[in-house]
This record gives structure tokens, sequence and C-alpha cells, in this order.
């Protein structure tokens, strides 16, 4: 069987029966752009909570770790990539997957290990302290890129991030090669960034703030950065492409007055965006304190 160009990723995250959030947002945009996806539920629910009641459909730790033990020993294995992990349902989750991040790297050391820490906002946690803590220990340094929105990275180091300076500096001390926060600091006014580090490279991707946006832009942010890296493409542009399909899948959606996002009218802002996104280098903290 020949292996997909893009290459197979695995996507762990949770699952909503309406709506495009968590593995909805992340297979649709990874299989859109052209990738082979295994998609791996932590929990299932009826839609994102924020709407209402929503049933969490729930695995036990043991079922869900043979299941992680069936990914290992499967016979497909040699196809995988990368992985993505995104919402766990509990800690015992963060810990399975961070096994079978190890197992995979054993055999291919050159495996793409995406964290997207999602435990968390402006309100603070919104997963129990014992799941962020998993994931803080467990899989953060395995992760060749981690994610967090500002929030999330501000719990991870224990810290409060008011300016761009204490995000690279917090990014920095955490600990994986590459680093994706979303919600930075804008510089330009009505805007809202990501903030990217990799080596001594600090860049900024800016757009303009749309408010009350649907909720999913840090699953489907992570799961285009993750593809465009696959392919191959310099980190400027993929940070620049990746920021620009969110903008512009989010405007959308927005000018529709829908709820969610519309990711199967949106195809097409996912591989070719039009949006504008202002693109900023800035000054790595190890660089300005030799300055």
């Amino acid at each position: 069987m020949s292996e997909n160009a893009s290459g197979t990723v695995i996507v762990i995250s949770s699952h909503v029966v309406r709506g495009s959030v968590g593995n909805r947002a992340a297979v649709f945009a990874l299989e859109t752009l052209g990738h082979q996806v295994w998609a791996l539920p932590t929990i299932v629910l009826p839609w994102h909570p924020g709407h209402g009641r929503s049933t969490r459909l729930t695995f036990s730790a043991t079922d869900f770790d043979a299941a992680i033990d069936d990914l290992i020993r499967a016979p497909w294995i040699g196809e995988v990539k990368a992985v993505l992990s995104g919402y766990f349902g509990n800690a015992e989750q963060a810990r399975s997957v961070a096994r079978l991040v190890t197992a995979l790297r054993e055999r291919q050391p050159e495996l793409l290990y995406v964290c997207d820490p999602v435990m968390g906002d402006l309100g603070g946690l919104y997963v129990p302290q014992a799941t962020a803590e998993a994931i803080r220990d467990h899989l953060i340094p395995l992760a060749s890129l981690a994610t967090p929105n500002r929030y999330e990275l501000a719990w991870l180091v224990g810290a409060q991030l008011e300016d761009n300076t204490a995000i690279m500096d917090a990014a920095l001390s955490l600990g994986p090669s590459r680093m994706l926060v979303t919600s930075a600091v804008p510089m330009m006014a009505g805007g809202t960034g990501n903030l990217y580090l990799s080596g001594r490279h600090a860049l900024l991707a800016e757009h303009r703030l749309i408010d009350k946006p649907p909720n999913g832009l840090g699953d489907l942010l992570a799961a285009l950065f993750l593809s465009r890296l696959l392919s191959g493409m310099a980190d400027e542009k993929a940070l620049q492409l990746a920021t620009a399909s969110v903008y512009e899948v989010l405007a959308r959606a927005v000018k529709r007055g829908s709820d969610e996002l519309t990711l199967a009218s949106d195809a097409s802002s996912l591989s070719t965006p039009m949006a504008m996104v202002q693109m900023r280098h800035l000054l790595h903290p190890a660089q300005r304190r030799k300055g």
C-alpha cells in the first residue's frame, strides 16, 4: 500500500456530533490538505458545552489504553508521520498518548508530535488539574511543537504573561524546540496574534480581532500548521498560511451568523487562503540580553 505524499497523521481529541471543534476541525482540515488521518476520540459530545447542556460519552481508562496498544501494534503504523493531540477526557489518556508517542519514536525518531494543550482560557482551567498536570508532565516534554494559547502557557509555567517578551521567555523555559502561542499580545491596534518561536527565530502573525468567535480556532490552527510543516514548507510561510486560513474561516462564519465554524463551505480557505496577515520578526529575549 502506497503512503500519501504528505504523511498519515494520528489525531487524538474530543469529537462532537454537531460542530467543528476538536477532532471534527482537525480531521477535516488535514484531509482537505491531502493527509490520511487516523482519528481517535477522547470523549464524544452532542455539541460544544458552550451551546448548553451536552452529555459526555466517555471511555474507561482501560479501554482507551487498550486502543492505544492496538495502534502501537497496527501493521500500518509505519505510515504515520505525525501525531496531534488536543482535548483529553482525563489524566490517564494523556499518559497513554505519551506511551504511544514514545513507542512510535522508537521506530521513527523523526516523528512529529504536536501537543495542543487544550486546558483553559482567560477564565482559568476548564479541565481537572490532574489532567492539566498530566499534559504538562508527560506530553509537553515529548512535543516537537506545542500550541498553547497565552493563558495555557501561563498556567504551564506558573507566571502571568502580560507582554510578548514574557511569552517568549515562558516558551523558551518550557522546553519544546518549537512553540506556537495563540492569543499573543498584538502590536497592531484592534488585532490579535500568533507568536511562533523556533531556535533563534520569533515571528508574530497578526490579523484583526473578531469578537465572539465560534469555538475550534485553536484546533484548526494546530492542524493547519502541522500540515504545512509536514509538506516541508518553511516555518514563516507555514505560519502565514495557517493564520490566514483560520482568520478567513472565522470571518466567513461570523459574517454568516453561524455559531460554529463552517468548514465544509470554506474548504478553499484551508487550501488557498486569500486573507492578509501582518508578519513581524520579533527580537528574541536572548538576543535582546546580548545587546
